[in-house]
């Protein structure tokens, strides 16, 4: 019998001991500038390696990095990779643990129980979790549900209760600051504003993400190619074509980076040909994307029956469904 594996504690998503292979890519797949990597890595670095020792000064740092900004700017999977780069940087001296957080598991209708499950897990998971490592990291995302802005809570919950869970937040973060302060909480926020003022006055770093610009969108889009060329390497001309990358990424002003790469996906859909073979891929099939963007199919016209769009699939091949049963051509 199969050994059962181990069940997560309350209100966490996910264990990882770093740095590992399989969490290499995230930290590259995220196109910023360099400058923006190098600080957060500093931060990260100074709290994991050197946060006894700054525990003594008189301005208690608090281990709290906050990453804000629009949807698909890359905040979530920065912080996975800022996590497995600070554990590389770190690994002569120990592991590190990478511990997600679901912030969706704390609230509750049970006047006081979000509190309760705050301080267990700040005052209790969060502690064992770290005395096994030397290093860890903690990746919550969507803080806004996890430290509401008391100020302006919505009365469709009970505003005591969310006035009870945000100052165990505050109480919680404070006590591993002092008890553990070489814990790294790494957290983020499509909605900056709905998060409590007093939480963000904790953070050591508070780093704003905006939409990407015309030459960050080139430069994703080239990397999109670069890794589809890796599969299918008759796409490496597209790679030489600047300018018609720079003229696509101009299409698309105002996308965020997820947006950016879906683009790729839509333009290799565009044509059947294209779909059965990638490597037909042409700057046409992406500014058709682009101008649809992922747009409606047919729309105003007759989609293609299956013999259109298939004629070259044998007659024996073909399925006919009738009132509900499949029959086979004979």
């Amino acid at each position: 019998m199969a050994a059962s594996v181990p069940a997560l504690p309350p209100g966490v998503l996910s264990l990882h001991v770093l740095p590992a292979e399989h969490h290499d890519r995230d930290w590259d797949a995220i196109i910023v500038p360099a400058a923006v990597k190098e600080r957060l890595l500093g931060q990260a670095l100074l709290t994991l390696k050197h946060g006894r020792k700054l525990a003594q000064l008189a301005g208690l740092p608090h281990g709290l990095v906050v990453l804000a900004g629009p949807p698909g700017t890359g905040k979530t999977t920065l912080a996975r990779g800022l996590a497995q780069v600070a554990a590389l940087a770190l690994a002569r001296d120990g592991a590190t643990t990478l511990v997600e957080i679901n912030p969706h598991a704390f609230p509750s209708d049970m006047l006081g129980e979000s509190q309760r499950n705050i301080m267990r897990l700040l005052q209790d998971t969060i502690p064992e979790i770290a005395a096994r490592r030397p290093f860890t990291v903690v990746l919550i995302d969507e803080v806004e549900s996890f430290a509401v802005r008391r100020s302006t809570a919505s009365f469709d919950t009970n505003p005591v209760d969310v006035h009870r869970a945000t100052d165990a937040v505050m109480l919680g973060i404070d006590e591993v600051a002092r008890k553990l302060p070489a814990v790294l909480f790494v957290t983020t926020t499509n909605f900056i504003e709905a998060i409590d003022e007093a939480f963000l006055s904790r953070a050591d770093l508070v780093m704003h993400f905006a939409l990407p610009d015309q030459a960050t969108i080139a430069r994703i889009l080239d990397a999109s190619l670069a890794e589809l060329a890796v599969q299918w390497p008759g796409l490496r001309p597209l790679l030489k074509s600047t300018g018609e990358i720079a003229e696509i990424a101009a299409l698309c002003g105002g996308w965020n980076g997820r947006q950016v790469r879906k683009l790729v996906l839509a333009a290799l859909a565009q044509r059947l040909e294209v779909a059965r073979n990638p490597a037909l891929l042409s700057f046409d099939d992406l500014r058709e994307a682009a101008r649809k963007r992922g747009g409606v199919e047919w729309a105003g016209a007759a989609a293609p029956s299956s013999k259109e769009l298939f004629p070259d699939v044998p007659r024996e091949l073909m399925h006919d469904h009738d009132h509900g049963h499949d029959h086979e051509r004979s």
